[in-house]
């Protein structure tokens, strides 16, 4: 009886417009939050006592809260299902957490599982009006590819924080191995304390590169994320002039990444 009951409760939520509409209400939802950060929420943090530090601390645990918030609000109304594996191995000092990128959400995710941390995020975000307050008093590091980007991620590590970064720069182009380009390793090797994989896996793909956000599957998407072990970037180091250290730790880290999305296509829902 009991599992007839949530198979009739799950129907509904499987059902294709319902989803539409909650993945319509819950992109709305994000950029109203958004300006509200903007133009409400931050301008009252910053009135509260404390030097930028402490101001910036604030922000990103309220982004952080934020986003783990929204990402149970679309598990509640059926838009997705996820699991994490190993969570409770981010957030340290000095940190630099490498992820894959096949989806639009897959940053949400991170920074909602990780309270204080800092991320490399595409340079359009500072100037679109939903999220530029947001990512300013936040203090991410904006991935215009610039010496000054690497500089700040690099001293991001040393100070003790923990950044998360997206070797890919975009999106997965779907059917395609994720392509990391050598600006995550050359962070690595002169600022991270510890390297931590994420291998982040949709199934069905949706919010990839090019697609539109209302061309949703025909079945709820599952996201599975699961943290891998730590990597010592200073076992590159000994390899050579940077230049090539870096090579070499870029090649290792794309590797292991299309291994490990290779041992599974497809992720087991919860």
């Amino acid at each position: 009886m009991e599992l007839a009951t949530q198979a009739l409760n799950d129907k509904p939520r499987d059902a294709y417009y319902w989803r539409l509409f909650a993945t319509a209400a819950s992109f709305a939802l994000f950029g109203f939050g958004g300006l509200c950060l903007r133009l409400l929420v931050f301008p009252l943090l910053s009135c509260l006592p404390g030097d930028a530090a402490k101001h910036r601390s604030r922000a990103r645990h309220t982004i952080s809260w934020l986003f783990w918030f929204f990402i149970r609000l679309m598990q509640r109304v059926g838009v997705l299902t996820y699991s994490v594996e190993g969570a409770e191995k981010l957030g340290r000092p000095g940190q630099m957490i490498i992820a894959n990128h096949p989806s639009l959400i897959d940053v949400v995710f991170l920074i909602g599982l990780v309270r204080q941390a800092n991320c490399v995020v595409k340079q359009s975000l500072w100037q679109n009006p939903f999220t530029r307050g947001p990512v300013r008093d936040a203090g991410y590091i904006s991935n215009d590819g610039s010496a000054e980007m690497l500089d700040a991620a690099a001293d991001a590590l040393r100070s003790g924080q923990t950044l998360i970064i997206f070797p890919e720069g975009t999106r997965t182009t779907p059917g395609a191995a994720p392509a990391f380009h050598r600006g995550g390793a050359a962070i690595a090797l002169r600022g991270a304390t510890i390297i931590t994989p994420v291998v982040i896996k949709v199934s069905p793909t949706t919010l990839t590169k090019a697609e539109p956000w209302y061309r949703i599957p025909k079945c709820r998407v599952h996201f599975s994320l699961r943290v891998g072990a730590d990597i010592e970037p200073q076992a590159f180091a000994t390899l050579g002039p940077a230049p090539q250290a870096s090579r070499k730790l870029n090649d290792y880290l794309h590797h292991y990444f299309i291994k490990e999305l290779a041992e599974d296509e497809r992720p087991t829902p919860p």
